[in-house]
Order: structure tokens, then sequence, then C-alpha cells
């Protein structure tokens, strides 16, 4: 079967999002974006009053993790159990690639027991390999492939920075009624450390890139953003983007901070790994510099780019950015399958 992978943007119809396969941010425009918070935002408030949510209700989402993780795996099958599906797991230590198995054979497999794969793996593209070979009425969900894209953790950044500074410039305390466009106009996002290999990095600039925003990218010229995504950034044509290697340079212009660790796993020269850690680390100190209003966000884990000294700090929204990762995973889900 042709699989199911939108070549244009999702956009704002909820009907044309059942089924398809979410493997890159490129299938969203504004339109899709503005749906997706506006599901989530609805979602938030119904866990919140305690509603019994069925959207998922006979459903049975499989999460194939090929790689380590905590708060994706959890906060997708949080999600599910949320909007009373079923979960199957599986990973490669316990699944039959220790045997050899394909990917597309594993796929495969799995879409005869469930209405949706969610995929973790090592390889950029995998998940549209997977989709690939996915039945049509089966979406393939991208969690994070190698160094290429994380779709549903920038959704969840997108998210969490609308949020953040819609709460600390106090605009109108109606989000949903607000124009998200109106929020992000003119701000200045700052991306701060391995920009090279971090996934997340690459796909929140591809998001950001939609809007009437400043993006500021803080590296070691050894670990700067792709071309390709400063490219594809510029073939938008309405963001600003600007590079150095100083924070002190631009600390106080920021008015989302976004840090990433330097990715142990994906040096193959352990020398090089040394040399870069610990080159760029936000600390009370640092953040003195930056606005009051400055919200810090992580992907997460953390290592010591952090302080933990910092974490009280009202500006941290790190752990903000962890729950809001399963209200919007929650509603990716109700959009795809439900």
């Amino acid at each position: 079967m042709v699989p199911k992978v939108e070549s244009k943007s999702l956009g704002g119809d909820a009907e044309k999002w059942r089924g398809v396969s979410i493997v890159s941010v490129s299938q969203f425009d504004r339109d899709a974006l503005e749906l997706l918070v506006c599901v989530t935002e609805k979602l938030r408030e119904e866990h919140d009053q305690k509603k019994e949510m069925t959207y998922l209700k006979n459903q049975v989402i499989a999460c194939l993790f090929y790689e380590p993780s905590t708060r994706t795996s959890c906060s997708f099958q949080a999600a599910i159990l949320k909007l009373s599906g079923s979960v199957i797991t599986s990973n490669e230590n316990v699944s039959s690639a220790m045997k050899g198995e394909s990917l597309e054979d594993t796929i495969r497999c799995l879409a005869c027991y469930c209405n949706a794969i969610i995929l973790r793996h090592p390889t950029p593209g995998a998940s549209l390999k997977a989709a690939a070979v996915a039945p049509s009425d089966i979406s393939i969900i991208n969690a994070g492939d190698g160094i290429g894209e994380h779709p549903t953790q920038a959704l969840l950044d997108f998210y969490t920075i609308l949020r953040e500074i819609q709460e600390q410039r106090r605009l109108d305390n109606n989000f949903l009624n607000t124009n998200h466009n109106t929020i992000l106009s003119g701000k200045s996002i700052l991306f701060l450390g391995d920009l090279k290999h971090s996934r997340t990095v690459h796909s929140l600039a591809k998001l950001l890139g939609l809007f009437n925003v400043r993006l500021i990218y803080v590296s070691a010229a050894s670990l700067r953003m792709p071309d390709e995504i400063i490219r594809f950034v510029q073939n938008i044509g309405k963001a600003h983007q600007c590079g150095f290697s100083n924070i002190l340079d631009v600390i106080d212009q920021a008015d989302a901070l976004y840090v990433t660790r330097v990715q142990k796993e994906r040096f193959s020269d352990p020398q090089e790994y040394e040399h870069h850690k610990g080159s760029y680390v936000i600390t009370p100190e640092l953040m003195a510099k930056a606005k009051s209003t400055c919200t810090v966000l992580h992907p997460l884990p953390r290592v010591d780019e952090i302080d933990t000294r910092f974490d009280d700090d009202p500006r941290a929204a790190y752990f903000r950015q962890m729950k809001n990762g399963m209200f919007v995973r929650m509603a990716l889900l109700r959009l795809l399958c439900s």
C-alpha cells in the first residue's frame, strides 16, 4: 500500500489528519500548529477537570524504541492511557532485531496488532522507511531518528514557548483565543549547545521559521547549526537567523533560551566530546544578565549544562515543558487515531 504521508502541510482540517504518518515538522504550517495547540488546550482542560477521555478506547498503540528514552517513551504511554487506549511496547533488546530482523519486517509485524506505531530509531529517515511499508491506515509517528528530526519534541517545545511567553508577558488570559503569531512576533529565541547533533533543535528551528522571530544560534564552531537547517529556514523567508560563539554577547536579547546537552553518544572521538563538554553552562549568575522574562527550556536529559541551583528560578521551564509533552502527544494521537 502507498504510505499516507502528507507531502504538503496537514493544515487546519482535523479530518485530513486521520491515519497520516508524522515523520517531519515540514508537514506542519501555521494552520496545523493552531489546530494542534487548540486540541492540546482542550484536552488539558478535560484532564484538569478529571473528565473521562475515551478518544482511544479499543485502540492499541505500539511503542517501538531502538534507542534509550525516558520522557518520550513514558509521556507517549501516559498519553495513550489517559485517552483510554492500550499500549504495547518493544525495544531493540527484546525484539527480533537481536536476531537480525529488518525494521521493515518489524513494522509489518506490529501493524498486525495495532492502530499506530510510535518509532524511535538511531538512523535518520527510519520513520519514512517505516511509513513506506506500513498499511495506509496505520500511522507511523517519528519519536526521534538519530540526528535527523524529533517532530513531537519540537511540537511540545513550540507549545511550551507559546505558553511561557504568554504567561511571562501577561498577555490575554484566554490562551485559546490568543493569536499565536502575535505572541511570537518579534521575539528572539536563543539556541545553545550542541546544535550539530541535536535533532530537537533542528526540528524546532524549522517550526519557528514559520514566524517573524529572530533565531540566535550559539555554539562552538564545530557544533554549529547544520547548513541544511539554516537554508530550510531561509527558504521560508520569515525568520531572521544569526550565529555567535559567546553567549555573553546575546544573553540579554533572548526571550526564550533553548539549551541542549553535548551528546556523547553522537561523537566517534571521545576526546572531542571531552573537549566540548561543559563549554556552556546556565547558572544563576549568567541568568542575572538575561531578561527577567526569559524562559529557559531543555529537552532533557541534562548532564551539566544547567546548574541545579537555577531549578527554582521561575524562568526555569524545563519541567513544565516535560509535562506539556504528555498533553501535546495526547492531542496528536487524538487527531491521528480517534
